[in-house]
Protein backbone atom coordinates (compact mmCIF):
# COMPACT_ATOMS: atom_id res chain seq x y z
CA UNK A 1 0.00 0.00 0.00
CA UNK A 2 0.99 3.34 -1.33
CA UNK A 3 2.47 5.32 2.23
CA UNK A 4 -0.25 8.07 1.45
CA UNK A 5 -2.65 5.39 1.02
CA UNK A 6 -5.28 5.35 3.85
CA UNK A 7 -5.35 2.97 6.25
CA UNK A 8 -8.71 2.69 8.78
CA UNK A 9 -7.62 1.06 12.03
CA UNK A 10 -9.73 0.24 15.15
CA UNK A 11 -7.91 -0.43 18.08
CA UNK A 12 -9.03 -2.46 21.06
CA UNK A 13 -7.44 -2.62 24.47
CA UNK A 14 -9.33 -1.76 28.00
CA UNK A 15 -6.19 0.47 28.86
CA UNK A 16 -6.89 3.89 28.46
CA UNK A 17 -3.16 5.03 28.43
CA UNK A 18 -2.33 1.28 26.20
CA UNK A 19 -5.07 3.06 23.25
CA UNK A 20 -3.57 6.41 23.72
CA UNK A 21 0.06 4.83 23.00
CA UNK A 22 -1.11 3.55 20.02
CA UNK A 23 -2.94 6.88 18.91
CA UNK A 24 -0.15 8.51 19.30
CA UNK A 25 2.03 6.54 17.31
CA UNK A 26 -0.11 6.27 14.77
CA UNK A 27 -0.35 9.80 14.54
CA UNK A 28 2.70 10.22 13.03
CA UNK A 29 2.32 7.12 10.36
CA UNK A 30 1.03 8.91 7.03
CA UNK A 31 -2.31 7.46 5.74
CA UNK A 32 -2.96 6.39 9.24
CA UNK A 33 -6.77 7.01 9.96
CA UNK A 34 -8.42 5.84 13.74
CA UNK A 35 -12.13 5.23 12.49
CA UNK A 36 -12.72 3.52 16.63
CA UNK A 37 -11.88 2.39 19.65
CA UNK A 38 -12.93 -0.30 21.96
CA UNK A 39 -12.19 -0.92 25.51
CA UNK A 40 -13.86 -4.69 25.84
CA UNK A 41 -13.88 -7.90 23.61
CA UNK A 42 -17.42 -6.67 22.94
CA UNK A 43 -17.11 -3.16 21.84
CA UNK A 44 -14.15 -4.52 19.46
CA UNK A 45 -16.65 -6.99 17.64
CA UNK A 46 -19.62 -3.72 17.35
CA UNK A 47 -16.50 -1.43 16.25
CA UNK A 48 -15.44 -3.86 13.60
CA UNK A 49 -18.35 -4.73 12.30
CA UNK A 50 -19.57 -1.01 11.72
CA UNK A 51 -16.31 0.59 10.88
CA UNK A 52 -14.79 -2.62 8.67
CA UNK A 53 -11.72 -1.51 8.89
CA UNK A 54 -8.60 -2.31 7.60
CA UNK A 55 -6.24 -3.06 10.02
CA UNK A 56 -7.13 -3.88 14.20
CA UNK A 57 -4.82 -3.40 17.13
CA UNK A 58 -6.33 -6.05 19.34
CA UNK A 59 -5.81 -6.58 23.36
CA UNK A 60 -5.32 -10.51 24.00
CA UNK A 61 -6.63 -9.94 27.22
CA UNK A 62 -9.99 -7.67 27.84
CA UNK A 63 -12.86 -7.95 29.86
CA UNK A 64 -16.10 -9.11 27.94
CA UNK A 65 -14.47 -11.45 25.93
CA UNK A 66 -10.01 -12.10 25.01
CA UNK A 67 -8.97 -10.84 21.45
CA UNK A 68 -9.26 -14.31 20.38
CA UNK A 69 -12.64 -14.45 21.35
CA UNK A 70 -13.04 -11.23 18.69
CA UNK A 71 -11.54 -13.33 16.26
CA UNK A 72 -14.04 -16.15 16.79
CA UNK A 73 -16.56 -13.98 16.89
CA UNK A 74 -15.78 -11.70 13.81
CA UNK A 75 -15.05 -15.20 12.04
CA UNK A 76 -10.62 -15.70 11.07
CA UNK A 77 -11.81 -15.01 7.19
CA UNK A 78 -13.73 -12.04 7.88
CA UNK A 79 -11.32 -11.07 10.69
CA UNK A 80 -9.55 -7.49 9.48
CA UNK A 81 -5.99 -7.63 9.56
CA UNK A 82 -5.00 -8.23 13.09
CA UNK A 83 -2.15 -7.05 15.08
CA UNK A 84 -2.18 -8.41 18.47
CA UNK A 85 -1.09 -6.52 21.73
CA UNK A 86 -0.58 -8.33 24.80
CA UNK A 87 1.37 -8.38 28.07
CA UNK A 88 2.18 -11.87 27.86
CA UNK A 89 3.95 -13.17 25.00
CA UNK A 90 2.69 -16.68 25.31
CA UNK A 91 -0.15 -16.03 23.64
CA UNK A 92 1.67 -15.34 20.60
CA UNK A 93 1.35 -18.33 19.25
CA UNK A 94 -2.61 -18.97 19.74
CA UNK A 95 -2.24 -15.47 17.68
CA UNK A 96 -0.41 -16.65 14.52
CA UNK A 97 -2.33 -19.73 14.83
CA UNK A 98 -5.50 -17.32 13.61
CA UNK A 99 -3.61 -15.08 11.13
CA UNK A 100 -2.64 -12.31 13.01
CA UNK A 101 -0.36 -10.44 11.04
CA UNK A 102 1.75 -9.38 14.20
CA UNK A 103 1.90 -9.03 17.58
CA UNK A 104 3.56 -5.99 20.09
CA UNK A 105 4.60 -7.28 23.87
CA UNK A 106 3.86 -4.51 26.18
CA UNK A 107 5.69 -2.66 27.31
CA UNK A 108 6.87 -1.70 23.25
CA UNK A 109 9.42 0.62 22.18
CA UNK A 110 8.37 2.92 18.81
CA UNK A 111 11.00 0.87 16.63
CA UNK A 112 9.03 -2.30 17.26
CA UNK A 113 5.90 -0.56 17.08
CA UNK A 114 6.96 0.47 13.40
CA UNK A 115 8.25 -2.79 12.46
CA UNK A 116 4.63 -4.20 13.00
CA UNK A 117 3.19 -1.15 11.37
CA UNK A 118 5.14 -1.39 8.52
CA UNK A 119 4.55 -5.50 8.19
CA UNK A 120 0.89 -4.76 7.93
CA UNK A 121 0.70 -2.04 5.24
CA UNK A 122 3.03 -4.64 2.91
CA UNK A 123 0.09 -7.27 3.50
CA UNK A 124 -2.45 -5.00 3.25
CA UNK A 125 -1.03 -3.76 0.10
CA UNK A 126 -0.27 -7.18 -1.13
CA UNK A 127 -4.23 -7.96 -0.70
CA UNK A 128 -4.91 -5.08 -2.56
CA UNK A 129 -2.68 -5.59 -5.42
CA UNK A 130 -4.22 -9.11 -5.38
CA UNK A 131 -7.58 -7.89 -5.67
CA UNK A 132 -6.65 -5.22 -9.24
CA UNK A 133 -5.21 -8.73 -10.31
CA UNK A 134 -7.83 -10.74 -10.22
CA UNK A 135 -10.35 -7.68 -11.05
CA UNK A 136 -7.71 -7.17 -14.46
CA UNK A 137 -8.20 -10.93 -15.46
CA UNK A 138 -11.86 -10.87 -15.40
CA UNK A 139 -11.90 -8.53 -17.72
CA UNK A 140 -9.18 -10.38 -19.67
CA UNK A 141 -10.82 -14.01 -19.50
CA UNK A 142 -13.48 -15.14 -21.70
CA UNK A 143 -16.64 -15.13 -19.90
CA UNK A 144 -17.41 -18.88 -20.19
CA UNK A 145 -14.19 -20.06 -19.08
CA UNK A 146 -14.36 -23.33 -16.78
CA UNK A 147 -14.10 -22.95 -12.50
CA UNK A 148 -10.61 -24.51 -12.87
CA UNK A 149 -9.02 -22.65 -15.44
CA UNK A 150 -6.08 -20.60 -13.58
CA UNK A 151 -6.85 -16.77 -14.93
CA UNK A 152 -4.78 -15.57 -17.94
CA UNK A 153 -5.68 -19.56 -19.23
CA UNK A 154 -7.80 -20.15 -21.83
CA UNK A 155 -10.27 -23.06 -21.55
CA UNK A 156 -8.84 -26.56 -22.36
CA UNK A 157 -5.38 -24.77 -22.79
CA UNK A 158 -2.16 -23.06 -21.31
CA UNK A 159 -1.51 -19.85 -19.38
CA UNK A 160 -0.89 -17.29 -22.36
CA UNK A 161 -0.51 -14.28 -19.43
CA UNK A 162 0.15 -13.24 -16.01
CA UNK A 163 -0.47 -10.29 -13.88
CA UNK A 164 1.99 -9.07 -12.33
CA UNK A 165 2.38 -6.15 -9.84
CA UNK A 166 4.64 -2.81 -10.89
CA UNK A 167 5.19 -0.37 -9.27
CA UNK A 168 1.60 -0.20 -7.55
CA UNK A 169 0.01 -1.02 -10.74
CA UNK A 170 -0.79 -4.08 -12.06
CA UNK A 171 -0.06 -5.40 -15.72
CA UNK A 172 -0.27 -8.13 -17.91
CA UNK A 173 3.26 -10.49 -19.07
CA UNK A 174 2.75 -12.60 -21.97
CA UNK A 175 4.29 -16.19 -21.03
CA UNK A 176 6.00 -15.99 -24.42
CA UNK A 177 8.36 -12.86 -23.12
CA UNK A 178 9.10 -14.63 -19.53
CA UNK A 179 12.94 -16.10 -19.81
CA UNK A 180 12.41 -17.88 -16.47
CA UNK A 181 10.77 -18.45 -13.23
CA UNK A 182 12.54 -18.99 -9.46
CA UNK A 183 10.31 -19.57 -6.16
CA UNK A 184 10.84 -17.15 -3.34
CA UNK A 185 9.10 -19.06 -0.53
CA UNK A 186 5.59 -18.89 -0.97
CA UNK A 187 6.00 -16.41 -4.35
CA UNK A 188 7.57 -16.99 -7.68
CA UNK A 189 9.80 -14.99 -9.29
CA UNK A 190 9.23 -14.26 -13.02
CA UNK A 191 12.19 -13.27 -14.90
CA UNK A 192 11.61 -11.04 -18.20
CA UNK A 193 14.82 -9.86 -19.38
CA UNK A 194 16.22 -7.41 -16.97
CA UNK A 195 12.96 -6.98 -15.17
CA UNK A 196 11.85 -8.98 -11.98
CA UNK A 197 8.11 -9.55 -11.06
CA UNK A 198 6.72 -11.47 -8.38
CA UNK A 199 3.53 -13.19 -8.21
CA UNK A 200 1.60 -15.60 -5.59
CA UNK A 201 1.82 -18.74 -6.99
CA UNK A 202 2.83 -22.11 -6.59
CA UNK A 203 5.59 -23.31 -8.50
CA UNK A 204 3.56 -26.48 -9.08
CA UNK A 205 0.93 -24.79 -10.32
CA UNK A 206 2.95 -22.47 -12.53
CA UNK A 207 4.43 -26.32 -13.87
CA UNK A 208 1.14 -27.74 -14.68
CA UNK A 209 -0.02 -24.56 -16.48
CA UNK A 210 2.82 -23.65 -18.86
CA UNK A 211 2.83 -25.33 -22.28
CA UNK A 212 5.68 -28.06 -21.66
CA UNK A 213 6.51 -27.43 -25.09
CA UNK A 214 8.18 -24.46 -24.29
CA UNK A 215 9.19 -24.82 -20.33
CA UNK A 216 10.22 -26.93 -18.18
CA UNK A 217 10.75 -27.48 -14.65
CA UNK A 218 14.84 -28.23 -14.09
CA UNK A 219 14.68 -28.03 -10.48
CA UNK A 220 12.13 -27.86 -7.50
CA UNK A 221 13.14 -23.74 -7.60
CA UNK A 222 13.44 -23.07 -11.23
CA UNK A 223 11.80 -23.44 -15.04
CA UNK A 224 13.20 -22.04 -17.77
CA UNK A 225 12.16 -21.43 -21.09
CA UNK A 226 13.77 -24.44 -23.50
CA UNK A 227 15.12 -22.08 -26.55
CA UNK A 228 16.97 -19.85 -24.05
CA UNK A 229 19.25 -22.72 -22.91
CA UNK A 230 21.92 -23.06 -24.20
CA UNK A 231 24.72 -25.34 -21.95
CA UNK A 232 24.72 -28.06 -19.45
CA UNK A 233 27.42 -28.03 -17.34
CA UNK A 234 28.08 -31.06 -14.84
CA UNK A 235 29.94 -29.49 -11.65
CA UNK A 236 31.65 -32.02 -8.84
CA UNK A 237 30.12 -33.99 -7.15
CA UNK A 238 27.46 -35.08 -10.03
CA UNK A 239 25.66 -31.77 -9.72
CA UNK A 240 24.40 -29.65 -12.80
CA UNK A 241 23.55 -26.36 -14.03
CA UNK A 242 22.35 -25.16 -16.61
CA UNK A 243 23.21 -21.74 -18.85
CA UNK A 244 20.55 -19.59 -20.41
CA UNK A 245 21.11 -16.91 -23.12
CA UNK A 246 22.91 -14.14 -21.74
CA UNK A 247 24.55 -16.28 -18.92
CA UNK A 248 22.25 -16.96 -16.75
CA UNK A 249 22.94 -20.15 -14.49
CA UNK A 250 20.22 -22.43 -12.57
CA UNK A 251 20.85 -25.74 -10.71
CA UNK A 252 19.05 -28.59 -12.01
CA UNK A 253 18.32 -31.32 -10.44
CA UNK A 254 19.33 -34.80 -11.08
CA UNK A 255 15.82 -36.07 -10.89
CA UNK A 256 14.74 -33.60 -14.17
CA UNK A 257 18.38 -33.91 -15.66
CA UNK A 258 17.65 -37.56 -18.16
CA UNK A 259 14.40 -34.79 -19.36
CA UNK A 260 16.24 -31.98 -19.80
CA UNK A 261 18.91 -33.84 -21.83
CA UNK A 262 16.00 -35.25 -24.08
CA UNK A 263 14.46 -32.35 -24.51
CA UNK A 264 17.51 -30.83 -26.33
CA UNK A 265 18.10 -33.48 -27.91
CA UNK A 266 21.21 -35.07 -26.39
CA UNK A 267 19.77 -38.54 -25.97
Amino acid sequence: MQADSTIRIVIADDEPLARQRLEDLLRHEPGAEIVATAADGAAAVAAIRQHRPDLVFLDVQMPGGTGLDVVSEIGSDDMPATIFVTAFDQYALSAFDVAAVDYLVKPFDDERFEQAFRRARRVLELERMERLRAQLLAVLQAPDRSDDTLPGQPDGGYLERIAVEMRGRVRVVPVEQVDYITSSGPYAELHVGERTYLIREAMQTLEERLDPAHFLRVHRSAIVRIDLVETLFKGAGGDYEVQLRGGMRLRVSRSRREELERRLGMD
